[in-house]
C-alpha cells in the first residue's frame, strides 16, 4: 500500500530516536501482531488497523508534551494521505483510547480494528520482549530495578500511575493484568504463553535477588 508506506517514512521520523521502548522497532513488532490478528478476525478493516497501529505511539502523553497540537498534525498527515473524513476519525479514536491508562477508570469500547490494535499494543508488552521494554524504560527514566519495601500499588487513576514505581512492582501494575484485558480469541492464546515467562522471570528475579539460586 502506497499511503503505508508514506505513512511508515512519517512515523519513523517521528520515533526514530526513541529511548524508552516506544521507538520504530516496537512499531514494526506491534504492526506484525496486528496483521497477524486481523488475519484470525471477522471484519477487521485492514488499512484501519496498520494505520492505527503505525500511529499508536505519535501521540502518547508519556512521549511528548503537547498531544493537542500533535493529534493536529496526525490528522493533517491523515487528509494529505487522502483517508476519508469516516476513517480519520475511527483512527483518532483508537489512538487516543487504545492506551492502557486512558482505560485506568473508564473502559472504552472500541471497534473491532481498535481492539485488534490495542491487542497488538499489549502483546508487545508482556513475554521476553515485554521484560526487555520494562527494564529499558525503567532505566531511561532512573526507576529503581526493586524495592521489597515498596508494595505494587493498587487502583490507581491517570496521574498515580505516571508516578514511577520499581520496575518490578510495575508487571504486577500493569504487565500481569494485561492478558485478562486482551479482546481476541488469538491475542489471549498468544498472551497466556508470554505470561507465562513473565512470571517465571520474575520469581526467577525474586529468588536470585533473595541469594536463593
Amino acid at each position: 500500500m502506497e499511503t503505508i508506506d508514506k505513512l511508515k517514512q512519517y512515523v519513523e521520523q517521528q520515533l526514530g530516536d526513541d529511548t524508552t521502548g516506544h521507538d520504530y522497532t516496537h512499531i514494526q513488532r506491534v504492526v506484525a501482531l496486528a496483521k497477524t490478528i486481523s488475519k484470525q478476525t471477522e471484519n477487521a478493516d485492514l488499512l484501519i488497523v496498520l494505520t492505527a497501529a503505525y500511529l499508536h505511539d505519535v501521540i502518547d502523553d508519556k512521549l511528548i508534551d503537547d498531544t493537542y497540537d500533535k493529534q493536529k498534525e496526525v490528522q493533517s498527515k491523515l487528509v494529505q494521505l487522502d483517508y476519508t473524513s469516516a476513517q480519520i476519525d475511527e483512527v483518532m479514536d483508537i489512538i487516543t483510547h487504545m492506551s492502557y491508562s486512558a482505560n485506568l477508570k473508564h473502559h472504552y469500547e472500541l471497534s473491532i480494528n481498535g481492539q485488534i490494535v490495542q491487542d497488538a499494543d499489549r502483546l508487545d508488552a508482556i513475554g521476553a520482549i515485554g521484560v526487555a521494554r520494562a527494564m529499558y524504560f525503567g532505566g531511561h527514566f532512573g526507576d529503581t530495578i526493586y524495592d521489597p519495601e515498596q508494595m505494587p500499588r493498587n487502583d490507581m487513576d491517570k496521574s498515580q500511575y505516571r508516578e514511577h514505581t520499581t520496575v518490578i512492582n510495575h508487571f504486577y501494575e500493569k504487565l500481569f493484568k494485561l492478558p485478562d484485558l486482551m479482546n481476541t480469541p488469538v491475542a489471549k492464546e498468544m498472551a497466556d504463553r508470554r505470561s507465562q515467562y513473565m512470571h517465571d522471570f520474575v520469581r526467577e528475579f525474586k529468588d536470585e535477588w533473595q541469594g536463593i539460586h
